[in-house]
């Protein structure tokens, strides 16, 4: 019988590594023990994405011996040239101290549908058939056609947003296709950056539209006796198109919060009613412009 936490791993994109303390802690303690934490549950995948090389230096120093985590890492730039771009994933995983990658991922679709595409994509496949990775991905959002990047470049792996909100890819049928296709998809936002945490009325102007949709969600699930992390984990973990679902955290008591969470039931909620469309809401990067 699977367990919940069979499908939840740990992304770094949260991690505070560029400040001196987390509340009073040296910033690397909080690392190690959110690590620790992840390795006790038995978390299976890590997904250090986007990190410094000084950052990933100290993710490797903080990471528990023998490494208990499949570890997926990110390319830089594919403008860089292919030869750069197998140098860098080769460093990444010399300073996480990892002998072979889970998965390298491509951060962005746009990537590999610009002029050096092709090439980074290539030169992907050449170091999975040379034993540097297991698998090779890439990172979309819902606007990307998800499904013809598949069909075009037939990754190993597609990491796309999906949550109790922004349910855009599960409605029409985007992760149903893929994993149909024979591809592990990674879920990632399934907080959507805090914004089922937010109580409507500190809700930012710009999102101001999407108050009272997010503000029903919430009364949604206080209705069925949950809360919003329980419930927002509970719509993730029970998808079947995910293998994967990926969280971020600032702290070893958050993780366990998470882990706690991810271990209960999940709650009888009507999912469908949940979601809402409002375009700048579901997408973060337009916060800044709104």
């Amino acid at each position: 019988m699977t367990s919940p936490l069979d499908k939840l791993g740990l992304g770094s994109g949260q991690f505070v590594l560029d400040q001196a303390s987390v509340r009073g802690r040296p910033a690397q303690a909080e690392v190690q023990d959110i690590l620790a934490v992840a390795a006790r549950a038995g978390l299976s995948l890590f997904d250090v994405a986007g990190r410094s090389a000084q950052g990933e230096t100290l993710i490797g120093e903080a990471l528990p011996k023998p490494i208990p985590f499949r570890v997926s890492v990110t390319t830089i730039r594919a403008d860089r040239g292919p030869d750069m771009v197998e140098a860098e994933v080769r460093a990444s995983l010399r300073r996480l101290g990892v002998a072979q990658a889970d998965c390298v991922l491509v951060p962005s679709a746009s990537e590999l549908f610009g002029p050096h595409g092709m090439a980074l994509w290539t030169r992907l496949q050449q170091l999975r058939d040379a034993g540097v990775c297991r698998r090779i991905g890439v990172a979309v959002f819902a606007s990307d056609d998800p499904v013809g990047l598949a069909r075009r470049f037939r990754p190993d792996v597609i990491q796309a947003p999906a949550s109790l909100l922004d349910q855009r890819l599960l409605i029409d049928g985007t992760l149903a296709t893929l994993a149909g296709m024979g591809i592990e998809v990674q879920l990632r936002s399934i907080f959507l950056n805090g914004l089922i945490f937010l109580p409507p009325d500190r809700a930012p102007n710009h999102l101001k539209a999407a108050a009272s949709r997010i503000s029903r969600a919430r009364r949604l699930i206080a209705e069925g006796r949950s809360d919003p992390l329980q419930a927002a984990l509970g719509f993730a973990l029970s998808r079947p198109e995910a293998t994967t679902v990926l969280v971020g955290v600032t702290s070893a008591a958050e993780l366990s919060a998470v882990i706690a969470a991810a271990s209960s039931p999940p709650p009888d909620l009507d999912w469908d009613d949940m979601a809402i469309d409002d375009p700048v809401a579901l997408d973060p990067s337009q916060w800044a412009a709104a």
